[in-house]
């Protein structure tokens, strides 16, 4: 298995400039996994996707991935770095699959990592640091994407957490939690709120 890092952090914490430093200093070919939706309707949002674009290399090769994010992992090169930024835009195109259909996209996912030869940087949001989400669709988004980060952070080595632009190798620094109980993938232990 190729080398597997994740890279987490809040809201404009300094993660993705620290995932694209990562990237840069592999030495492979980078290639740049967007997961956003283009909506010409949100011009905030096509000035933030901008933003990221600008900060890119320019021999980066990118791909727009707000879907296939499974099937883009399996068909990678080796010699290459994938930086796949973000995980929760990921989540949040699925947000309308059931429980039932998002477990099983999980676990495909899960499933394919050990057999990526490529090097892969994912970029997660952790977004449960504050209230609960007065709305379904907020916790569903909130438990689904904190149980991936949680998947993952089982996976991946290194694991960096960003915050106030300092970052912290939970690696070196953490103890992991034991796997839940609930579920073989844990993608649905609701009990840490």
């Amino acid at each position: 298995m190729s080398k597997v890092i994740l890279v987490t952090g809040a809201a404009r914490s300094g993660k993705s400039e620290w995932a694209e430093d990562l990237a840069i200093n592999s030495q492979k070919t980078v290639v740049y996994i967007a997961t956003a939706r283009q909506n010409p309707d949100d011009l905030e949002w096509q000035q933030r996707i901008q933003k990221h674009q600008q900060r890119r290399p320019p021999d980066w090769i990118t791909l727009s991935v707000p879907v296939e994010l499974t099937a883009t992992l399996a068909q990678s090169q080796p010699n290459t770095c994938l930086l796949v930024d973000s995980l929760g835009t990921w989540v949040a195109n699925f947000l309308e699959d059931d429980d039932l259909d998002w477990e099983n996209r999980i676990i495909e996912f899960l499933n394919i990592l050990p057999l990526v030869e490529a090097d892969i940087i994912f970029v997660a949001e952790e977004t449960g640091w504050g209230v609960v989400p007065a709305y379904p669709l907020g916790r569903k988004f909130r438990d689904r994407l904190g149980a991936l980060v949680r998947q993952l952070g089982r996976i991946c080595e290194p694991v960096y957490l960003v915050v106030g632009g300092h970052v912290l190798n939970l690696s070196l620094l953490a103890v992991p939690l034991p796997v839940p109980r609930s579920s073989v993938y844990g993608l649905f232990n609701n009990d840490d709120s």
